[in-house]
């Protein structure tokens, strides 16, 4: 299964979702609970300036609900290759 979770609002991320077409469900997480649980709210230099900002990870949960692996930070271009690469191998 897998699943995005971003910052977006819903009706950001089915925008998104039907631009991209994408298979999979987007969960929004506006509020950042989430995304500070998994500690991935980090400081990141945003046109020079310092901002708090999500840092894009991949986390694999394994089937008895604990984090297998995390790739982070992520760049999108190769990356579903890399999980794919990871997950065949394991």
């Amino acid at each position: 299964m897998v699943l995005g979770i971003s910052p977006d609002t819903p009706k950001a991320q089915l925008k998104f979702k039907e631009n991209e077409g994408l298979p999979y469900t987007l969960l929004a997480d506006a509020g950042k609970e989430v995304a500070t649980q998994f500690d991935i709210v980090k400081e990141k230099s945003m046109y020079g300036k310092k901002v708090m900002g999500i840092v894009r990870s991949t986390f694999l949960i394994d089937p008895e609900g604990k984090i297998a692996h995390i790739f982070s930070p992520v760049t999108p271009e190769g990356h579903a290759e890399e999980v794919l690469a990871y997950v065949k191998k394991k």
